[in-house]
């Protein structure tokens, strides 16, 4: 429970500090509102992904639910690029740039949180 507690913390940590970035990136309010629901949708990937990994800890099947959790997320990338970007009126660079960005600076610190 404290590593997954731990990398919500972590996580919502690196969504902030990106999405500030970005929003110098993309000023507009439009693009402030892609970005926070980018920031939505990759803290739920990241947390259920996380979990999946660590409920797999110790066992044999760990590499393979890492693998699942960046299945997830490139599927989750593909369905926001493809579906939703549209269906909500999203502007596309700020909301595909900043759940990509979220994804990928949020993996790198899982494997520091693993084995806390």
């Amino acid at each position: 429970m404290r590593a997954l507690a731990l990398f919500v913390a972590a996580a919502l940590s690196i969504v902030l500090l990106g999405g500030w970035v970005l929003s110098l990136v993309w000023p507009s309010a439009d693009a402030a509102h892609a970005i926070r629901v980018s920031a939505a949708i990759a803290i739920a990937v990241q947390v259920l992904a996380f979990g999946i990994v660590r409920l797999s800890r110790g066992s044999q099947n760990t590499l393979a639910a890492w693998g699942l959790g960046t299945l997830l997320r490139v599927a989750v990338l593909a369905l926001y690029a493809l579906v939703i970007v549209k269906a909500f009126g999203l502007q596309g660079a700020p909301a595909l740039v900043s759940l990509a960005l979220f994804f990928f600076l949020s993996t790198l610190v899982e494997p520091l949180l693993l084995n806390v």
